[in-house]
């Protein structure tokens, strides 16, 4: 039996600059708690105990950029959607990872419970009257939609999903991570294909910063950011360099010299 004869490394955690060794390395760990949340998400509560949540993880610079990008071609074809859906496509860019949890049940098989959670008759008949039935079955082929989510979902479906991102929440808390549930998130990666089965999604931002980023962000926050602010810095700092046309070294200005005035 071999025996281990060198353990011994170093590890360097820092969270600037974005995508580097050291930030890297602490998103790692991000990565960790949220796996964790997806699991406290699929352990919670469902009504009859039917496995119906999907989850997936996304992460990465260009992965996060199209869900950013997909938030904010969305926020314009709303005028109530056009702020928030500007301001948080901000923080996705900003977050760790993305957890994306859907319910695959909603809008296929409601829970024939009689609750009459939905508002509608205890029999289900106003989930089932306004759907494509065969065989007493729901067919979902036709995926075409006038609506961002295409309903009616079964309310005790989608009040399960509510107990899966409570529970992913729960996690976090535990694991001290900054984590926030958003349905613009879960809007631009449903259209982007994340949960591919799910009938709504929802996006949890996950975070291990400094400063919470889901919080205490400014008016105009697209606008007025991080990013922004740095890149304009950079702008403001390196534009009065290309100023002078002749050699540094004849204008820096000379030391005085000791008596004179």
């Amino acid at each position: 039996m071999s025996r281990i004869t060198e353990f011994g490394d170093r590890e360097y955690f820092y969270e600037y600059p974005p995508y580097s060794p050291q930030d890297l390395r602490r998103r790692a760990n991000t990565l960790i708690a949220a796996r964790l949340m997806v699991n406290a998400a699929l352990t919670a509560p469902f009504a009859g105990g039917v496995p119906q949540v999907e989850a997936e993880i996304v992460y990465g610079q260009q992965e996060q950029e199209a869900v950013a990008r997909k938030m904010e071609e969305l926020a314009y074809g709303n005028p109530a959607w056009e702020e928030l859906f500007k301001y948080e496509a901000v923080m996705v860019r900003e977050s760790d990872a993305i957890i994306f949890l859907g319910n695959r049940l909603a809008g296929e098989y409601p829970l024939d419970a009689g609750c009459g959670m939905c508002g509608g008759r205890s029999d289900c008949s106003y989930f089932y009257e306004k759907k494509n039935t065969r065989y007493g079955l729901v067919d979902v082929t036709d995926r075409r939609s006038a609506t961002p989510i295409k309903g009616p979902l079964c309310s005790a479906r989608v009040s399960d999903l509510g107990f899966a991102v409570g529970s992913a929440l729960w996690m976090a808390a535990r694991l001290l991570v900054d984590a926030r549930p958003f349905a613009s998130v879960g809007l631009a990666g449903q259209q982007l294909g994340y949960c591919p089965h799910s009938f709504i999604v929802v996006g949890i931002l996950v975070a291990t910063l400094s400063k919470n980023p889901y919080v205490d962000i400014n008016p105009d926050y697209h606008l007025i950011n991080m990013t922004k602010v740095l890149e304009n810095m950079r702008k403001q700092y390196i534009t009065p360099r290309t100023v002078t046309t002749f050699d540094y070294r004849k204008w820096i200005p000379k030391p005085r010299k000791e008596g004179e005035e």
